[in-house]
């Protein structure tokens, strides 16, 4: 079976998405306090993680500190549910707007990979500590 990284296009498609949304969280008021002016590598490291959750290659594991890295980038960073929702949003308008496939199936598996790695960062953003964090503690492979 096709992954969902095979269906979107590979590792081209999700950059352009996720290069779009990152533009767009940097101007957006309700998020802009998260991400501030941005990083350089955001893009990458979000393609390469977006690459292996929909099945893809596993650089973001392999070669970008992988899951432990990710929790750290959120931790402290008190996600709200409003920003969660945004990002979600956000995120989903990119897909349409770089004319990522629009078929069922697959806008199903990326809005519940959305609402589930949204669910994530939110625990992990809150956590004061190891026993706090979200049980999720590594990169979710995410299928049909």
């Amino acid at each position: 079976m096709e992954s969902l990284y095979e269906h979107v296009g590979k590792e081209g498609a999700l950059r352009r998405t996720i290069s779009v949304w990152y533009a767009s969280v940097l101007r957006d008021p309700q998020l802009h306090p998260l991400f501030g002016e941005g990083r350089p590598t955001h893009v990458d490291h979000l393609t390469a993680f977006f690459a292996e959750v929909f099945g893809g290659p596993t650089r973001f594991t392999d070669e970008l500190g992988g899951f432990p890295a990710l929790a750290d980038a959120h931790r402290g960073k008190r996600i709200t549910e409003e920003q969660r929702r945004r990002f979600i949003e956000l995120f989903l308008l990119a897909a349409d707007e770089t004319d990522l496939p629009d078929d069922e199936p697959f806008r199903h598996a990326l809005a519940g990979y959305l609402e589930f790695g949204t669910e994530v960062a939110v625990v992990n953003s809150h956590a004061t500590s190891e026993a706090e964090l979200h049980p999720c503690q590594e990169v979710p492979r995410w299928s049909w």
